[in-house]
């Protein structure tokens, strides 16, 4: 009797690809990205700003804010297109991708960085070194 509660009691812990791994990470990538912009809004003067149509020392105009979408669009896609991707394919976009979007996050800090645009940052440029990481490392099956 004994043996089968231990038996009961063992957690499955089942193998994740490479695939859902660096999807996930994509997916945390993007929650962070998107609310630390969110909560810059409640930074004073920054809804003044933007009415009076200026983002830190940039003009809102339809160019920005094509940048802005496609800014968020690129690594909002690279949730999907890690698992849809073929394998060599997904592996070099995620390490691409991840890899020019670190110095573009702490761009984001330049101006008026508070402790929660630094704080997300550092979690942000982790989550991409840890996108780097596991592209990197993604097993290869060798043929038979």
């Amino acid at each position: 009797m004994n043996t089968q509660n231990k038996a009961q009691n063992v957690l499955e812990d089942i193998k994740v690809s490479s695939k859902l791994k660096l999807a996930t990470l994509w997916a945390s990538f993007m929650f962070l990205y998107i609310y630390v912009d969110y909560f810059a809004l409640y930074m004073p003067d920054k809804i003044e700003g933007i009415l009076e149509g200026k983002i830190f020392i940039f003009d809102i105009s339809y160019v920005f804010l094509l940048v802005a979408l496609i800014s968020v669009t690129i690594p909002a896609l690279m949730i999907f297109l890690s698992v849809a991707l073929p394998a060599k394919v997904s592996r070099w976009a995620n390490i691409i991708i991840a890899a020019v979007y670190i110095p573009y996050t702490l761009f984001n800090l330049t101006g008026e960085a508070w402790v929660h645009m630094v704080f997300g940052a550092v979690v942000e440029v982790a989550l991409l070194c840890l996108i780097i990481w596991y592209a990197w490392k993604w097993p290869s099956s060798l043929a038979k």
